[in-house]
């Protein structure tokens, strides 16, 4: 017999605890966290601090528990981050846990390796000769994005005070596809944020025809993204800075270039040196200034992206807008040169070898290893009754997490899932992920408009209420009660913001 949809959770789970069940005979009440009355017997608060103490192991079984309810790192093909650690690496960063990077006095040699990363970095990025770089270790490509904004702000305001000039209206450039930590910057620094709509014909990128419409004497800069967080393609540093050269020599007016590298930069660096400095998006464009990367996202996996994209268009159901998969010269974007220009140079520097038809990623379109896709326009035609935002829930059904979201603002007609190929996916698993796609596509395929309207409601956004918060609202007369069941059925906000602008 099922549950009446009328009864309270709450009430079952309370009454349960008020029975108080010995524990039997001869048994003990701390062998395991779970034979302790903490574990039926009482509830601890979440949101304050208890009374009384509980017993360590007991919080920490308590807290393991509610965690394992998170989806599977190593199946989140959401994030940028990479979710594999060498051991080496975790050994080191646990025995280094105590330490504090601030304390320079107390921990020099730490200091000094932390150094040396930016001198690392700086070469790789082309730093010129008789330049200084300067850089620093921070939490998150969030805070490294602020401050290459805050530089690029300052030395605005530095040049328009030697000028004589007012400093009460900066503005920054960037396009309508860029993560909420640029916008952020804006926000929190008062500078005003010009972020440009987006098209196909940019690749739902930076546009550089619209960055020279939009550039005045107040321009701080402009953020150029390596990686778009929704279709990973780069954004054409080089075109951009050709168009900023020639404001300048008709204002005499000079913008800076911060390049946001968290999405894409490092994923060159396991690749040919030839191929990452034939990029030329870093210092060695003097509009340059500043660039942020992350580490945690360096991968090999793009012979992975490749296949699934590969993969999924031969189903015939599904399209890639992401071009990591394309050959050099089939891509519609900037990058395509880049990749001309990278078989040039290996073809040159590639030495006689037994594997001559050995395909390498001198063929393809650079890009970091992300596939995102959407259903062909003959699918809907087809199969008028499926929504491709059903595919998502239904995959993460079977442990994937794979988020569908519309395309930036005046693109948003179009929803697009992506897959982020990480370095621990190897072929089983991929194959796995491809198997998963196609039974779900299927499933979907086979049942009728009622069955997925019903998944629909499935999905709306559930009021949560705890004890306290309800007898808060008994104490206010019920108000808050109401509205908080007028809130209840109401369909979640489709997904246009959310963790794929969110990779810090």
């Amino acid at each position: 017999m099922s549950l009446s949809r009328h009864v309270n959770p709450e009430d079952i789970i309370s009454h349960l605890q008020d029975l108080n069940i010995s524990v039997s005979d001869g048994a003990s009440s701390n062998l395991t966290p779970y034979t302790t009355a903490y574990a039926s017997q009482r509830d601890i608060p979440k949101c304050k601090i208890p009374p009384e103490g509980a017993p360590a192991d007991t919080v920490y079984a308590m807290l393991k528990d509610e965690l394992d309810l998170d989806g599977r790192p190593n199946l989140n093909l959401a994030s940028f981050v990479d979710t594999y650690l060498e051991d080496n690496a975790q050994k080191l960063m646990v025995d280094n846990l105590a330490k504090n990077l601030a304390d320079n006095d107390e921990y020099p040699a730490m200091i000094s390796i932390s150094e040396r990363c930016v001198s690392i970095l700086a070469h790789l990025w082309g730093v010129q000769p008789g330049e200084k770089a300067i850089g620093s270790p921070t939490v998150g490509s969030s805070e490294a994005i602020h401050l290459g904004g805050l530089a690029m702000k300052r030395r605005w305001q530095e040049r328009r005070r030697a000028e004589g000039k007012d400093t009460l209206r900066p503005n920054i450039l960037m396009g309508a596809n860029a993560q909420v930590a640029l916008e952020k910057f804006a926000r929190y620094f008062e500078v005003e944020a010009r972020i440009l709509p987006v098209s196909a014909k940019s690749n739902f990128c930076l546009d550089p025809d619209l960055v020279r419409e939009n550039i005045d004497e107040n321009t701080i800069g402009v953020f150029v993204i390596l990686g778009s967080t929704y279709t990973s393609h780069f954004e054409p540093v080089e075109r951009v800075s050709k168009i900023l050269d020639e404001f300048q020599d008709s204002t005499g007016v000079d913008i800076s270039i911060h390049v946001d590298a968290a999405s894409g930069e490092m994923y060159h660096v396991k690749e040919p040196l030839f191929t990452y400095q034939l990029l030329a998006k870093n210092f060695e464009l003097p509009r340059v200034k500043s660039i942020n990367a992350s580490g945690t996202r360096s991968s090999s996996s793009t012979t992975s992206a490749r296949l699934l994209s590969k993969s999924l268009e031969a189903t015939g159901w599904y399209t890639c807008i992401s071009d990591i998969h394309r050959a050099a010269h089939d891509s519609n974007s900037t990058a395509s040169q880049i990749a001309e220009k990278i078989k040039t140079t290996a073809a040159a520097a590639t030495t006689t070898t037994s594997q001559t038809n050995q395909e390498t990623s001198a063929a393809y379109t650079p890009g970091p290893p992300v596939v995102s896709f959407r259903f062909t326009d003959k699918f809907p035609r087809e199969s008028p009754h499926v929504k491709q935002e059903t595919v998502s829930p239904l995959l993460r059904a079977r442990q994937w997490i794979i988020p569908n979201y519309a395309l930036p603002p005046k693109e948003d007609g179009t929803e697009i899932l992506r897959v982020v190929v990480r370095e621990s996916m190897g072929f089983d698993l991929l194959d796995r992920l491809v198997t998963d796609i196609v039974q779900v596509t299927e499933t979907l395929m086979a049942n009728d408009e009622v069955d997925l309207s019903l998944l629909q409601r499935q999905r709306r956004k559930p009021v949560e209420r705890r004890k306290e918060e309800e007898q808060e609202q008994e104490d206010k007369g019920g108000e808050a009660k109401t509205a908080g069941l007028e809130a209840v059925g109401r369909d979640v906000k489709r997904m246009a913001e959310g963790i794929h602008r969110s990779v810090c």
